[in-house]
């Protein structure tokens, strides 16, 4: 058994006599092979049950046409992506139990299955989300001369061909303006094909994988956390793999520069930590969140209260410059300012927000009070809740723990949110991970949020065409499979039931029985 510190993820100096050949590093390399099958059915499956847009070529290819339009290439299709992604999530559990030791050997066996997990997942068809699609219609905005910050993608000339979800046909764009620049530069390679610009919009997400991948291990040394958990945690995780490569987010390339930002600031080197994170905010503006914490590192472990308040102003001033300066050209302003101030109406159930808000208003309707009026009131509360812990870990907290406050602060206006994307929660993920995520609960609950998620994608993000005649819904399937495989890693995998529950059913029924007798 591992000691308590090594379960933690504590990093030891007497780890580095573990040799890389190590029998954990050797029987991870079987981990690693499962989990590229995995991702090579999810890429198979894409295929079939992606999305792809409608001015793609690919639908003119008769195995593509088959696929999605005859029934068994539907099913086939769903049931590869599907299970595929669920033997990802399998692989990535087995490389950790394989890797418990967490030896030098370790860190290269985490990046080889970031490496081989990832390279199937390049070339599929986007799944779980398409809104790689609605990046080509906003660099297309740009390209043409209309301001993303104004204007939605359906003032583009034959819009509906891009693939786009129709909900961003009036929808603003939420991200900054460097993201703006970078999508204006693929729709002038590509010329709009929506394929070539998935995949160059997918090279962008992969910098910042790779970011994650350099600076993540560096990040958790920092902390005394070693490297190769980290990294298991926080990118070789199957929701980290398809959201940031298969998806194409944009939130990848937000994410790596972000954990850059906060490496340099972390090690003195302020200035550039500041700007990366600026660069970060110039693609996905939530990362704003991480300024204060910056500027205190910036002011030093002793600084006074007015040092702190001078360091802040400083820290925003040169931030909001850079990106008031970038958003002179294309005319883009300070658009993003108003996307934040401006977010999404509505709410999620299965964030912590709506759901308790659905309970709320169920509960408020009986007692004869307006319900929707009560939840949203609760929504909002729990919205500012968040940000009122932001304000308190600004002020409150180690100088040590700074990345810590940081992930925290993140965490807190995520979970406390009424919309959660299942990306959402890799935001502050990495951060966490190069803190300390302890192996009791806290990784349990990460095993739950990750399966949770990857099986909730999976049913509810996938492509059919209206004409299509099957006997039983694809998200119906896809839901069996995904809840049938997860009840196989729970109840039945030998290895994987004992992640979330330490004895088997059956020692857990003679332990009952042996306490019965004692009480007799």
């Amino acid at each position: 058994m591992p000691s308590e510190k090594a379960a933690a993820g504590l990093y030891s100096p007497d780890a580095a006599h573990i040799g890389a050949g190590s029998p954990g590093q050797i029987k991870a390399y079987v981990a690693v092979w499962q989990g590229f099958f995995g991702s090579l059915m999810i890429f198979v499956g894409s295929i079939g049950a992606g999305w792809i847009a409608n001015g793609s070529p690919m639908f003119r290819h008769p195995l593509v046409i088959a696929l999605r339009t005859e029934g068994w290439g539907v099913t086939t299709s769903t049931i590869l992506l599907t299970a595929g992604a669920m033997l990802l999530v399998r692989s990535w559990l087995r490389l950790g139990q394989r890797l418990k030791d967490w030896g030098p050997g370790s860190l290269r066996s985490v990046v080889v299955a970031v490496a081989a997990w990832a390279a199937p997942l390049m070339f599929a068809v986007p799944i779980y989300s398409r809104d790689v699609y609605a990046y080509t219609g906003q660099g297309r905005l740009v390209l043409e001369g209309q301001n993303p910050y104004t204007a939605g993608i359906s003032t583009l000339s034959n819009w509906f061909s891009l693939g786009a979800d129709p909900a961003w046909a009036e929808a603003k764009t939420p991200y900054g303006p460097y993201f703006l620049w970078l999508a204006r530069w693929v729709v002038g390679i590509t010329d709009a094909q929506p394929d070539f610009s998935v995949l160059l919009f997918r090279v962008l997400a992969t910098v910042g994988v790779v970011l994650c991948v350099v600076y993540v291990p560096r990040l958790a040394e920092l902390h005394g956390i070693n490297p190769g958990r980290a990294l298991w945690i926080a990118v070789a995780n199957p929701l980290f793999l398809i959201s940031f490569v298969a998806s194409a987010h944009n939130d990848a390339l937000m994410v790596g520069l972000a954990v850059a930002g906060m490496y340099f600031a972390a090690t003195g080197r302020h200035i550039t930590g500041l700007l990366l994170v600026t660069a970060s905010i110039g693609i996905k503006p939530i990362t704003v969140l991480l300024l204060p914490f910056i500027g205190l590192m910036w002011a030093g472990p002793a600084a006074s209260w007015a040092r702190k308040f001078l360091f802040w102003g400083a820290t925003a001033g040169i931030s909001f410059a850079v990106l008031a300066v970038s958003g002179i050209p294309y005319n883009l302003g300070f658009g993003w300012v108003w996307a934040i101030l401006d977010p999404t109406p509505g709410y999620t159930g299965y964030s912590p927000s709506g759901f308790l808000g659905q309970q709320v208003e169920v509960i408020a309707n009986l007692l004869g009070l307006p319900g929707s009026t009560v939840a949203t009131g609760l929504r909002t509360l729990m919205k500012w809740a968040g940000i009122g812990l932001v304000v308190v870990l600004m002020f409150r907290g180690d100088y040590s723990r700074l990345v810590r406050r940081a992930a925290l602060a993140f965490a807190a206006v995520v979970m406390l949110s009424p919309i959660i994307q299942p990306w959402y929660i890799l935001w502050f993920i990495p951060l966490l991970a190069v803190t300390g995520i302890r192996d009791d609960w806290q990784i349990k609950s990460l095993y739950v949020a990750v399966t949770f998620f990857v099986a909730f994608g999976a049913q509810d993000q996938i492509s059919v065409l209206s004409f299509v005649e099957l006997n039983v819904k694809v998200s119906s399937l896809a839901f069996l499979v995904a809840v049938g495989f997860t009840v196989y890693l729970m109840v039945l995998d030998v290895h994987t039931r004992r992640l979330l529950i330490r004895s088997s059913p059956t020692q857990l029924l003679r332990r009952l029985e042996r306490r019965l007798r004692r009480s007799e």
